[in-house]
């Protein structure tokens, strides 16, 4: 569960531009960058415990920019991200971390670096319906007895 709603407006605009700096769109390469609408919806729904680190990377942002990082020039936003790049501590690792989980969580961003977008395994190698051979290993170990408290 998020508890992105603690985000305040100015903050959510901050995590979108922030998001665009780290991974900028690519023609190129047909993907997103990190501040598509679905990608920040993710990111938003799924920060749940970095609601707080975040929101307190932002902060910093917008103190070192002095107003809301969405409204500086491409240049000073650049220079503030220098800035915060070094002193921003865990904020800043926990802030950078939930955009590229969520960025490499898209499917788009998944086909273009040409991964399958299911789970590895099995990969046709496909057990029989009812053979539990795997679990033999575990079987021949016996049965653990604890005390119940």
């Amino acid at each position: 569960m998020s508890d992105a709603r603690q985000l305040t407006a100015a903050q959510r605009a901050d995590l979108r531009t922030v998001a665009a700096m780290i991974v900028p769109e690519s023609a190129e390469y047909r993907v997103p960058g990190a501040d598509d609408p679905a990608i920040q919806a993710d990111m938003l729904a799924t920060l749940g415990r970095d609601t707080a680190l975040v929101a307190q990377a932002l902060d910093h942002l917008a103190q070192l920019a002095g107003k809301p990082l969405a409204e500086l020039d491409e240049a000073r936003r650049d220079a503030v991200a220098q800035k915060f790049r070094k002193h921003g501590g865990a904020a800043a690792a926990t802030l950078v971390r939930v955009v590229l989980q969520c960025y490499y969580r898209d499917d788009r961003v998944l086909r273009s670096l040409g991964l399958e977008l299911r789970a590895p395994f099995p990969k046709g190698h496909v057990l029989p319906e009812g053979d539990w051979s795997l679990l033999d290993p575990v079987r021949e170990r016996g049965g653990t007895l604890r005390r119940a408290t």
